[in-house]
């Protein structure tokens, strides 16, 4: 885990992305989705760093997918810090954020609530 590259704009965990080698995160200007992430644009546009800073309840973009939405919902909750040490502990007694491509053990899972209770736990 490389904690110090934290949680993207849209709540996708860059700090266990297994692109992170070569990515060099949503504000770096390098960004290869950065003309059409739709996360980026809305919250550059709001001059804030995180949709999870953002009142609104939203799907946009990658909130439209189970994952970075209950991320996103669980710093709003808990804080980024609670989610990094939830991640590193999960990351540690062997749950994988990436085990197919960008598919991994927090990525089966319908029920945003389920998900969060997943990260929280590290249980099912």
């Amino acid at each position: 885990m490389k904690r110090e590259l934290g949680i993207a704009r849209c709540g996708l965990a860059c700090c266990l992305c297994s692109e992170n080698v070569a990515c060099a995160g949503c504000d770096s200007g390098e960004c290869p989705d950065k003309d059409w992430c739709e996360n980026r644009k809305c919250s550059i546009s709001k001059k804030i760093g995180h949709c999870y800073e953002c009142d609104e309840k939203c799907t946009k973009g990658l909130l439209s997918k189970i994952k970075p939405y209950a991320f996103t919902e669980f710093v709003r909750r808990y804080g980024e810090d609670r989610l990094l040490d939830c991640l590193e502990r999960n990351e540690k007694n062997g749950i994988v954020y990436h085990r197919e491509g960008i598919n991994g053990d927090y990525d089966d899972f319908d029920d945003v609530e389920a998900l969060i209770e997943y990260i929280k736990t590290g249980h099912r």
